[in-house]
Formats: C-alpha cells, sequence, structure tokens
C-alpha cells in the first residue's frame, strides 16, 4: 500500500472508535482519517477532529451541531459538519473514502453499514447487528458490489485469520476447504461463578464491569448475559457460511484465545493474543499485510495456563435463545436484537431486573410466533419489524416493571 488511503470511523468517539484512531494514528503515511461520528459525546468528537484533520463531522441533530461550534476551537479550520442518519448512510457510501470502521452500536449502524456495502468499500464490521438483522441482504450487498468485508468483532477476526482462504469471508463454502466447526470463546463475563440464584440482585455497575475487556456499557451487559456471545453465532453463521450446529462457544475466562476452526482432520488452529481491540482492528486496516497495532506482545509463561469449559445455558440463556433465533430465521433474529436493546436499556436506566433480559427477549420471539411474517427483501422491510419488536418488547419491559 503506497498511497494514504482515507478512512471514515462511524461511531468515533466509542471504544472502537477511539482504539481505531489509534492505530491509524501510528500509521500516518499509510492512512487519514476523512469523516467521524459520534451520537452524544459532541465535545470528544471534535477533539478527535482537530486531532486527525477530519474532513467532516456528523452529528444527530442541530444541537448536536450548536455544541460542536460551541467547543470548536475558533483558530483551527472546521470540519464540514453534517446532521443526522441520512448523513451517515450517504458520508458512508461517498468515493472519497477508501475504508469504512462501522463501529455504531445497535441496528441505529444497519443503513449505515449497508450504504458503505452497496458502495464497495472495505467495511471493517464492528456492529454484528447488521448482520443480526439483515445477514442476507448485508451479504448480497457485499457481493453485487464487490466489497470487501473484514470481521473487526475479536472473535471472527480470529476465525478469519484461521481460515485457508484469505480474500474474504463471504459466505465461501467452508465444508469444501475441510472445515468441520467454528469455535467461539467467551470469557464468561463477570457472572461466571455466580450462581444462578445470585444474578436476582445484579446491578447495572456490577453487570458493567467486564474482567478483561473495556468496552460501553451496553455491550458489557451483554457480555455478561451472553447476549453478544449469541449475536456473535449469528453473525458467524452470515460471514462464513456455516450452520448453526457448526458454531460452539466455550468460555475461556483468560479471553487469550479469540477463537478456533476446526477441520476435519482433527486439527484446531486458533488465533492467541492480548484482549485489545486493536489487534483485529490493525489487521482489517492492513490486510493482507499485517501493520503495527499498539499492543503488547504476549507473554503465555506469565499467564501460566488457558483454561476452557462449556456455557451454562441455564445461566446464560440468552446464548440458548440467540441459537433459537437463528434455526428460526431472520425475522426471529431481528425481533431478537431489538428485543435485546430494548431490555438492556430498561436494564440500564428503568429498573428492570438483571434476569428479565432473557424473559423479555423470549416473550417478544412468542410475540413473533402469532405475528404475520412480512416478507424481508429491503431495508424498510427489516425496519418495520424492528420497530414494531422494539414497541412490543417496550410494552414487555413496562408489564415488567409493575410487577
Amino acid at each position: 500500500m503506497n498511497a494514504t488511503q482515507l478512512v471514515t470511523v462511524l461511531g468515533s468517539t466509542g471504544s472502537i472508535g477511539e482504539s481505531t484512531l489509534d492505530v491509524i494514528a501510528r500509521h500516518p503515511d499509510r492512512y487519514g482519517v476523512y469523516a467521524l461520528s459520534a451520537h452524544n459525546r459532541i465535545d470528544a468528537l471534535a477533539i478527535q477532529c482537530e486531532r486527525t484533520g477530519a474532513k467532516i463531522a456528523i452529528v444527530p441533530d442541530e444541537a448536536a451541531r450548536a455544541r460542536f461550534n460551541e467547543v470548536w476551537p475558533s483558530r483551527v479550520r472546521k470540519p464540514e459538519i453534517r446532521v443526522g442518519a441520512k448523513a451517515l448512510t450517504e458520508t458512508a457510501a461517498e468515493a472519497e473514502s477508501q475504508i469504512v470502521m462501522a463501529a455504531i452500536v445497535g441496528a441505529a449502524g444497519l443503513p449505515s453499514a449497508l450504504a458503505a456495502a452497496h458502495a464497495g468499500k472495505r467495511i471493517l464490521l464492528a456492529n454484528k447487528e447488521a448482520l443480526v438483522a439483515a445477514g442476507h441482504l448485508f451479504m448480497n450487498a457485499v457481493h453485487a458490489s464487490g466489497a470487501e468485508l473484514l470481521p473487526i468483532d475479536s472473535e471472527h477476526n480470529a476465525i478469519f485469520q484461521c481460515l485457508p482462504h484469505r480474500s474474504g469471508t463471504q459466505g465461501s463454502n467452508l465444508a469444501s476447504a475441510g472445515v468441520r466447526r467454528l469455535i467461539l470463546t467467551a470469557s464468561g463475563g463477570p457472572f461466571r461463578k455466580s450462581s444462578i440464584e445470585e444474578l436476582a440482585h445484579v446491578t447495572p455497575a456490577q453487570a458493567c464491569a467486564h474482567p478483561n475487556w473495556s468496552m460501553g456499557r451496553k455491550i458489557s451487559v451483554d457480555s455478561a448475559t451472553m447476549a453478544n456471545k449469541g449475536l456473535e453465532v449469528i453473525e458467524a453463521h452470515w460471514l462464513f457460511g456455516m450452520a448453526a450446529d457448526q458454531i460452539n462457544v466455550v468460555i475461556h475466562p483468560q479471553s487469550i484465545v479469540h477463537s478456533m476452526v476446526e477441520y476435519e482432520d482433527g486439527s484446531v488452529i486458533a488465533q492467541l493474543g492480548q484482549p485489545d481491540m486493536r489487534t483485529p482492528i490493525a489487521y482489517g486496516l492492513g490486510f493482507p499485510e499485517r501493520i503495527q497495532s499498539g499492543v503488547s506482545a504476549l507473554d503465555l509463561v506469565a499467564h501460566g495456563r488457558l483454561d476452557f469449559e462449556a456455557p451454562n445455558f441455564r445461566k446464560f440463556e440468552c446464548l440458548q435463545l440467540a441459537f433459537s433465533a437463528l434455526k428460526a430465521g431472520q425475522a426471529a433474529c431481528v425481533v431478537l436484537n431489538a428485543a435485546n436493546e430494548v431490555a438492556v436499556a430498561a436494564f440500564l436506566e428503568e429498573g428492570l431486573r438483571y434476569i428479565d433480559i432473557p424473559t423479555i427477549i423470549s416473550e417478544s420471539l412468542n410475540w413473533l410466533e402469532s405475528h404475520t411474517e412480512a416478507s424481508l427483501n429491503s431495508l424498510d422491510d427489516i425496519l418495520a419489524l424492528d420497530r414494531e419488536a422494539r414497541l412490543t418488547a417496550m410494552k414487555l419491559v413496562k408489564r415488567a416493571l409493575v410487577r
């Protein structure tokens, strides 16, 4: 790679976005920043834009634009400020930027990630919901445009590194390459050793205290419930074209083995590394080259041991629900994701009990069974079902709060 490539970072003030900018800053001769977006942390976005020389800043509304203008230093040339969801999708597709980091959390990141896919970009996909809610549409867009799809979740990035075909993940027939099984690792989160009874009293602060990774609040709760791992199972299905019964999850508390691929001859190939998202981000930016990430060397002797255990599906019911949704089809995956987002938000803000999160998801999936299923042939279809599922989940949350 000789010419500088411009990168758009959607969700730049989150942990993935910040790590992406850290890696980019280590390679000023290779990468520049085209556009950055944020939803809440507007002050931080302004600092990032000033530091990186971003050409475009994307904010959610006019109040955020006013705040950006207020904190922007007058001596520095201001980036173009764009407002709203439409600006996200339009910027993701613009020809000036060659690489798009899709790191907006939740279904809100789906339209812009899909726009990047239609535009044929190199997509560094850190938004798993794009595949959970719209896997068929997303992969079709990647195929049709010739986009490069590189997974950034540490588990999927690890699998990608362990596969024989490095030219892309786009649903290739891995069975013909001798792949028998994909093994996703999970840390087990903060409640790996907790009893089911103890979970009834979990607080948001406890659920957000991940033992290994530094993440946002929503994804930290998802890690605690293992809903995050369930979403990754669905994502792995779409990325690698593997059926649900060919994808396994094992708990690995050290978070050193990021995932594994098992082959027909009995070989199991694993990718190991520090629990630092700059490794998969650097791999995605530099692929097929490997570039400096800033991550320290792994000292296996210092770690001493690597442990593995099977997940308890009674304690981590969200993981079981994700497997069930994957087998049920795309509509169930849309509802699973929507209900989980609503339930987690209610747990963090409104007092929903931690143990009610899987209940809200399960009851939302039950609602879908009695719902006349519409076709999911377009983004509008998916977003319509997503809205219905959220309204249903909100009603279930209110009922749970009254009890």
